[in-house]
C-alpha cells in the first residue's frame, strides 16, 4: 500500500538516508494559471511509494533537499511539465534526471512513448487510464487516484534498470545525458523564450517593424503571465497582439477606444500595454525574422529532412528524435549557428551530413560534447 504523507517532518524523516535513486511523478492543475497548481508528488523509494501532499504549508520547502540532491538519480517519465511545477513550487529542479520516456526514443522503441505503453512494453503490465483527468486538488482523494497516483511510479524502477542497460550496450548514456540536462535548462529559464513571435503563424506576414512591435507585446505579455500567475492568453491573446503590431493606435487614447471595444482586450492594463507596444527592446534589431517559406527553402528543408532520415534510420532511431522540422528551420535561419537543441550529440551526428546542404556554409566551430 502507498504510504500517505502530509506531515513534512515526516516526509524529511522518510528522506534521512536518501537512495542512489528515486521514482518521481506529479499530479498538478494548470487552468486558470500560469504556473502549474502542484497537487500531489509521488514517489517511488525502492519498493516503497510515497504520496506525498504538498498542499501541506511546508511540504514542498521539506521535498526540495532531496530535488536538489546531485548524489541522488530522479527516474521521471515525461517530465517536462512536472519539472516547470515543482520548479515554481520547491524552488528546485530534480537533478539529476533520468527521463524514460527520451532513454525509450534514444533506444529506438517509439518517440513519445506514454508511461503505460512502455510499462506493457517493459513489465509486462497492462495499467488503467481511468483517473487521468481527476480533480488532484481535493481531499481527500479517492482510492481510484491514490491507486493511479500510486501506479505511476511503481515501475519507474523497472523501467529504469531497463533502458539503462540498453543505452549502455548501445554507447548512448551520455545522449541521454545531454538531453536531460537541455530539459533541466529550460524548465529553469526565468526569461522564457527569447525570439516568441517566431512561433506564431500571423507573424511572417507582418512587415520588419511590426514583427518588432509584435515581439515587444509578447515579451510583455509573458512577463505579466508570469507575475499574475494567469495564462497568457488572459493577459492579450494572439489575436490582438498581431492586430496590434501590425496597425498600431496613434495614440493611448486611441488605444484604450480599441481595448473598449473587445470584450477580451486588457482594459485595465492600457498604460502598461501602451509603454510595451513604443518602447523599442535594447536587441529587437538582432530578432530573426518570421517569414514564409519560399520554393527554394522548401526544397533545401526537404533536403535536410532526407539526409535527416537517412541518418536516423543508420542509427534505428524513431522519426524526429533526431532532427525536428522545427530545428531544421532554426537551422536554415541560424547564419551558421546551430540552434540549441541540435547542439551536442545532435551536432556530433548531423554536421557532416547538413553542413553541404546549407547555403551559406555553417560556422566551422566544433560541436559541443
Amino acid at each position: 500500500m502507498p504510504r500517505w504523507i502530509d506531515s513534512p517532518q515526516s516526509l524529511s524523516e522518510r528522506l534521512q538516508n536518501p537512495p542512489a535513486w528515486i521514482g518521481l511523478d506529479t499530479e498538478f492543475v494548470r487552468e486558470r494559471t500560469y504556473w502549474p497548481q502542484l497537487a500531489l508528488v509521488q514517489m517511488a523509494i525502492g519498493e516503497e511509494i510515497l504520496l506525498i501532499d504538498p498542499l501541506v504549508p511546508d511540504m514542498a520547502q521539506a521535498l526540495a533537499p532531496i530535488l536538489n540532491d546531485p548524489a541522488v538519480l530522479k527516474v521521471m517519465h515525461s517530465a517536462s511539465e512536472d519539472l516547470v511545477a515543482l520548479g515554481h513550487a520547491c524552488d528546485a529542479l530534480p537533478a539529476p534526471l533520468f527521463d524514460t520516456q527520451i532513454a525509450a526514443a534514444l533506444c529506438g522503441m517509439g518517440a513519445g512513448m506514454g508511461y503505460q505503453k512502455l510499462v506493457l512494453e517493459i513489465a509486462d503490465r497492462e495499467l488503467p487510464k481511468g483517473e487521468t483527468r481527476s480533480d488532484w486538488m481535493r481531499r481527500p482523494l479517492s482510492e481510484a487516484q491514490l491507486q493511479y497516483a500510486a501506479d505511476d511510479v511503481e515501475y519507474l524502477g523497472a523501467l529504469y534498470a531497463d533502458l539503462q542497460r540498453r543505452l549502455d550496450a548501445a554507447g548512448r548514456s551520455d545522449w541521454l545525458r545531454q538531453d536531460c540536462s537541455r530539459l533541466l535548462a529550460q524548465a529553469g529559464d526565468a526569461q522564457g523564450e527569447t525570439w516568441p513571435h517566431l512561433s506564431l503563424r500571423s507573424a511572417q506576414f507582418l512587415e520588419p517593424d511590426a514583427q518588432h512591435r509584435l515581439l515587444r507585446l509578447l515579451r510583455w505579455r509573458e512577463l505579466q503571465a508570469r507575475r499574475s500567475d494567469r495564462p497568457r492568453s488572459w493577459i492579450l491573446d494572439n489575436e490582438l497582439s498581431a492586430a496590434l503590431a501590425r496597425d498600431p493606435p496613434a495614440s493611448r487614447e486611441a488605444l484604450q477606444s480599441l481595448l473598449d471595444s473587445q470584450p477580451k482586450a486588457p482594459r485595465k492594463l492600457g498604460d502598461a500595454l501602451w509603454q510595451a507596444l513604443t518602447t523599442p527592446l535594447a536587441d529587437e534589431s538582432q530578432a530573426p525574422l518570421a517569414r514564409a517559406a519560399d520554393n527554394a527553402d522548401k526544397a533545401r528543408l526537404k533536403r535536410l529532412q532526407q539526409a535527416v532520415a537517412e541518418r536516423s534510420a543508420e542509427l534505428g532511431l524513431p522519426d524526429g528524435v533526431l532532427a525536428s522540422r522545427r530545428w531544421l528551420e532554426a537551422l536554415m535561419d541560424g547564419d551558421g549557428r546551430w540552434p540549441p537543441a541540435l547542439e551536442g550529440w545532435r551536432r556530433e551526428q548531423l554536421e557532416s551530413r547538413l553542413a553541404p546542404l546549407l547555403e551559406p556554409p555553417l560556422a566551422s566551430a566544433p560541436a559541443s560534447g
